[in-house]
């Protein structure tokens, strides 16, 4: 009994442990030395062509560029090759003409493997890094500019400026565009057509001018009376006094 018991542990162990194989990953073989032949075709090619090369291979099709790729007998694809191209030039206006890079250092990982190595250009320094497949095929190029601290700090500087300045600058522009809300009623009201009423004129104000008696013609004729008594008297006018004045009616006509 102990002795089949121990051969079924045996059995179990050796099934899980062929399980634990079949599911580990082998890890991919990668050649140094093909892969920077590869990067160094790239570089090759890259640094003695004009812009009217790039642009003419930007212009060929897909078909021809992989055809003419596969005359090389470099493992390229025409998609691989482009975006190759454009970070080159990419990297050409950031660093400037290139000069000459170092030696290569391989970093395997589980989906590929990166090569590595410094490069001199023109203007500054860089780090270049091919990424290639399991299959050893380039997927990618990445130049990487190197800045030194005083650029970084000034690069620094002038975002932090230029973010600052564009919110001030939106602040203001906000600031503007509420103040002219105070002249969207009047405008609307001028669109609208309607005209505001306006106040009607006030009446004028009619003053009735109460009669007042003249008394200036009495006057005259207490003079003339007095002139008059006067003269059939014989004597001045200043000793009479005119106590009153009475209009004498006229007779009225009887019928007979």
């Amino acid at each position: 009994m102990k002795k089949k018991l121990s051969i079924l542990v045996c059995m179990l162990v050796f099934v899980l442990g062929l399980s634990a194989c079949s599911g580990q990953k082998e890890t991919a073989e990668y050649n140094q030395e093909a892969l920077a032949q590869v990067s160094d075709f790239l570089i090759s090619n890259f640094s003695q062509m004009t812009e009217e090369q790039f642009e003419a291979f930007h212009s060929t099709s897909e078909y021809a560029l992989n055809y003419t790729l596969m005359n090389t007998g470099v493992p390229l694809e025409s998609d691989a090759f482009l975006a190759a191209m454009d970070a080159w030039q990419a990297a050409i206006k950031e660093c400037g003409t290139y000069a000459d890079h170092g030696d290569y250092s391989m970093e395997v990982k589980s989906d590929g493997a990166i090569l590595k190595a410094n490069a001199s250009f023109e203007n500054r320094d860089a780090v270049m890094e091919f990424a290639f497949d399991e299959e050893s095929k380039l997927e990618s190029l990445t130049v990487s500019a190197e800045y030194t601290t005083g650029e970084i700090l000034t690069k620094a500087g002038l975002n932090t400026v230029l973010g600052m300045g564009t919110v001030f600058v939106m602040l203001i522009f906000m600031a503007w565009l509420i103040s002219l809300m105070k002249y969207i009623p009047v405008i609307a009201e001028k669109f609208s057509g309607k005209k505001k009423e306006e106040p009607s004129e006030a009446a004028p104000v009619v003053v009735e001018e109460t009669e007042i008696a003249d008394e200036t013609d009495d006057l005259e004729l207490v003079a003339v009376i007095t002139a008059a008594i006067a003269a059939a008297e014989g004597t001045s006018s200043d000793g009479f006094v005119v106590r009153s004045i009475k209009k004498r009616r006229k007779p009225g006509k009887w019928n007979a």
